[in-house]
């Protein structure tokens, strides 16, 4: 994957907000912006420690996707934290029926942003 598609998942597993991680690292939110939707546009050296800090993952994992090191849970926001302690609890049908609303919430949600 590439460092944008690494850098989207991560954002999303995390629940941040692109404008979130502009503030924690003192990146433009332009320049977060442009490495979330551009493949071309890849951040320099330093920029890139600054997204892997505050994602809690290693500069090599955003850039390549090798060495992964998920986000540490630490690092979950503290409401994703609840659902992900849930999760494992639920049976196999449970679990299809969260699935399939969380992703039309999400649907939902990017239909409103647009």
């Amino acid at each position: 994957m590439s460092f944008r598609e690494n850098l989207r998942e991560t954002l999303d597993f995390l629940g941040m907000e692109q404008k979130e991680l502009a503030s924690k690292t003192g990146i433009s939110l332009k320049t977060i912006e442009n490495y979330v939707k551009k493949d071309s546009s890849l951040p320099t050296a330093d920029k890139a420690v600054l997204i892997a800090q505050a994602l809690g993952v290693t500069v090599e994992y955003l850039i390549s996707g090798e060495n992964l090191k998920k986000p540490h849970i630490s690092t979950i926001l503290p409401q994703n934290k609840e659902i992900i302690e849930i999760l494992p609890k639920l049976n196999r049908n449970n679990y299809e029926i969260l699935s399939s609303v969380a992703k039309t919430l999400l649907n939902i949600q990017k239909k409103d942003k647009t």
